[in-house]
């Protein structure tokens, strides 16, 4: 995510003219104070764990206060460790927090996400779970993907989500390959765009590296940044701008690194391209988690299709 309070000066980089960035998430449940000025940027809510927290009333309040409010999503990792950037959170006791702070807000036409499980078979099996503990009563609309690692591996991952669960709409809200050298990271990048942008049950994604490539805990290559803020030829291909394309790392601040124009995107502008772009935890009910969530470690493996729309995280 975009660190706003170290470089807020990257924040209007997000929805310059031709961005095709819509949405935002920050992993907290009140807008991020910056983006205010943004009116382009939706944002979505999210329960991040299981902690005591005002998020259910927070979210009615904004809704009765005018604030479009259309999505929320539902705990970031909960099978992994609070070292590792997860929630902590059984699926037992996760169905039982939807059933008290989530489904609720069906009842104000709010679409709810699916707890968002690491990329290994270990988030698939705790999802299995959490819906196996709901017995029926956890109404998602859509499920939230995660993946760090190659384009056949996220191709894999879509079509096995797609497969177990085909009554859902999927979100990617993390992706990136991550530490690898710069050509892959670029051509993964490239790959995943496109692909997503091809699949009609793929509504939203979520790209993790909307931050400067010095901060960076998926490696440097994979950012949207360099270290200086300007972005970078991922950057730019996500966005869907042209302009000139820096390398993430180990360049003068006010020196043009590349001249060559900028690969586009394909992306799907229906009424869902996305930023999740700052990580702000604006809950002030519970202790702060780490503000860019590590990812953890996952497997790779084969492919799948969509139609979406772009977010930063």
């Amino acid at each position: 995510m975009t660190d706003g309070s170290n470089n807020p000066q990257d924040d209007p980089i997000w929805v310059q003219n031709g961005s095709d960035l819509n949405w935002y998430y920050n992993y907290g449940y009140q807008p991020t104070a910056s983006y205010a000025s943004y009116p382009q940027l939706q944002y979505v809510p999210m329960l991040w764990g299981d902690f005591n927290s005002s998020f259910t009333q927070t979210v009615i309040n904004m809704i009765e206060t005018g604030v479009n409010v259309s999505y929320v999503m539902s705990f970031n990792e909960p099978d992994g460790t609070f070292q590792s950037g997860g929630s902590e959170v059984t699926p037992q006791r996760a169905a039982a927090r939807w059933a008290t702070d989530i489904a609720p807000l069906g009842a104000y036409g709010v679409e709810l996400g699916a707890p968002a499980v690491a990329g290994n078979e270990g988030g698939f099996q705790w999802l299995q779970q959490f819906f196996t503990a709901c017995n029926g009563s956890c109404n998602a609309s859509f499920i939230s993907v995660h993946w760090y690692g190659n384009f056949q591996g996220l191709a894999s991952k879509l079509g096995q989500t797609a497969a177990t669960y085909p009554n859902m709409t999927i979100w990617v809200t993390e992706f990136a390959d991550a530490d690898d050298t710069l050509a892959n990271s670029q051509s993964y990048a490239a790959q995943d765009f496109s692909y997503m942008d091809r699949l009609s049950n793929v509504i939203r994604y979520s790209y993790f590296g909307a931050f400067r490539s010095d901060v960076s805990n998926v490696g440097p290559n994979a950012t949207m940044l360099d270290q200086c803020g300007r972005l970078t030829e991922i950057g730019l291909t996500y966005l869907n701008v042209s302009g000139t394309d820096y390398i993430p790392y180990n360049v003068s601040c006010t020196t043009s690194v590349s001249s060559s124009p900028a690969p586009t995107s394909t992306v799907n502008t229906q009424s869902s391209n996305t930023a999740s772009t700052s990580t702000t935890y604006s809950p002030t009910s519970y202790v702060q988690p780490s503000s860019i969530p590590n990812p953890t470690q996952q497997s790779s493996s084969t492919s799948s299709y969509s139609s979406t729309t772009s977010s930063l995280s």
